[in-house]
């Protein structure tokens, strides 16, 4: 048993040279996103709060981010969730883009599908009160209609 404690307290101990890349960007990398969408202050403050984290090129680390193995699993989520939308990206995307990942916004704010759990369980401020979620929609339908693409918000 001493054996198998010592090479499992060794092998925890060697992965913790091996780190993934931090999501960390300098400047300001949402201006394009926030110049284009003109979220209100309140729906500002909501996204840096509970979206920004994962779903733009800047990561505010939490200290446990220092220990392997959830550091693989912290980056592997934030990779995962900036595929699906990086607001840092925003200039890069097409109209049409923009309004499918704005279409997805709704939908995902509107089953509280957003925030995970899992973050708001670590980050008790990312939880979105009813009148949050509404003042999302609310922006981001308005914001939706801007692209023309699709029929009008509700």
């Amino acid at each position: 048993m001493k054996k198998i404690a010592k090479l499992l307290l060794l092998l925890f101990i060697t992965i913790q040279f091996f780190r993934p890349e931090k999501n960390i960007n300098q400047g300001n990398h949402l201006a394009g996103f926030i110049n284009e969408t003109n979220p209100p202050e309140n729906v500002k403050t909501i996204l840096t709060h509970s979206c920004y984290d994962c779903h733009s090129n800047n990561t505010e680390y939490p200290w446990y981010n220092n220990i392997a193995p959830v550091s693989w699993w912290l980056s592997e989520h934030v990779k995962d969730a900036k595929a699906d939308l990086n607001l840092s990206d925003w200039d890069n995307y097409t109209k049409r883009q923009k309004n499918h990942k704005l279409e997805e916004l709704i939908e995902v704010i509107e089953e509280a599908e957003m925030p995970l759990k899992e973050y708001t369980w670590v980050h008790q401020e990312a939880r979105l009160s009813p009148e949050q979620r509404e003042a999302i929609l609310e922006w981001a339908r308005r914001t939706k209609a801007l692209y023309g693409l699709g029929p009008l918000p509700r």
